[in-house]
């Protein structure tokens, strides 16, 4: 017995009018209770992934990464990806054991030539919300491979909630930056030595926390600058030795050191002038840049 009877309530939703008008016949794809499985495939402070399969057709991806704020998305991984432009109605179908409960619509997602579809957050919490109280979230649309067909596509919420538990932990865990906000940091020092300011040692913290995760840095350079104050070849050894000390904190942190390279620039490449107490703070600087592939 399959875990939905789809075309019954996929059905409910179309007037008997509407479908006696078309020839289409519906395919279904959807897991059974048997095959159901909500899988976590990723779990880091960088990103947390709850995966779905549906025989046959392809899977369900709901995404939340890293960052500033909250994030969602949801992708539609299709085997077969659209060939043409069009449209799936998002709908919220019951249980059968919940008799007397409505199909709810909840969106149109757009089906692009060649691209997964695709739902931003709101919808994909929607989406997450429908699961966790039973309802199965359904795609349906013309098939752009036949004429005389209709898709319709299932998420089965049969062990759902244990994975949906742990996807909201993980969340609960993601670190609150990304990559981008960190890929290009300007550390500030104190005044005749390499000792950090308070917040740049915070904000070096962030940085060897989140490489811990990231295995795709493929480099990270470190620029060291000084202010004018002390001779230009005292200067010039005081930044690189500013730029080698944060190298050995994050070759401890467990970065590889073939992937840090470090520069000395001493009190060239002024940032500010340096005639003031605030001009000089800005140029004692360690510019530190990240690259990935």
């Amino acid at each position: 017995m399959r875990a939905i009877t789809l075309i019954f309530s996929i059905s409910a939703v179309l007037t008997a009018s509407q479908l006696a008008a078309t020839p289409s016949q519906w395919r279904q794809y959807s897991a059974t209770i048997e095959q159901s499985r909500w899988q976590l495939s990723s779990n880091t402070p960088l990103q947390c992934q709850l995966e779905h399969e549906i025989p046959n057709f392809g899977k369900a991806v709901f995404r939340s990464a890293a960052g500033k704020s909250l994030n969602m998305d949801f992708e539609l991984q299709m085997l077969r990806r659209p060939d043409s432009y069009g449209l799936a109605e998002v709908l919220s179908v019951p249980p059968q054991w919940r008799a007397g409960e409505k199909t709810k619509t909840l969106a149109s997602m757009r089906l692009l030539k060649q691209f997964n579809g695709d739902l931003p957050k709101k919808t994909a919490w929607t989406l997450l919300t429908e699961l966790e109280q039973g309802f199965s979230p359904t795609f349906y649309y013309s098939d752009w491979y036949s004429p005389y067909d209709k898709v319709v596509a299932a998420l089965n919420p049969v062990q759902f909630p244990t994975q949906y538990q742990a996807f909201s932990h993980c969340i609960a865990g993601l670190l609150p930056y990304n990559f981008e906000d960190i890929a290009f940091t300007v550390l500030s020092y104190e005044s005749g030595g390499d000792q950090l300011t308070r917040e740049s040692r915070r904000r070096l913290s962030q940085i060897a926390e989140y490489l811990k995760y990231d295995q795709e840095i493929e480099s990270i350079d470190l620029q060291g600058y000084t202010d004018s104050f002390g001779g230009r070849w005292m200067n010039e050894q005081l930044s690189v030795q500013r730029a080698q000390k944060i190298k050995d904190f994050l070759v401890a942190a467990g970065v590889a050191p073939e992937k840090v390279q470090i520069e000395g620039f001493g009190e060239r490449r002024h940032a500010a002038p340096n005639d003031s107490a605030l001009g000089r703070a800005v140029n004692r600087r360690l510019v530190l840049q990240m690259a990935k592939p």
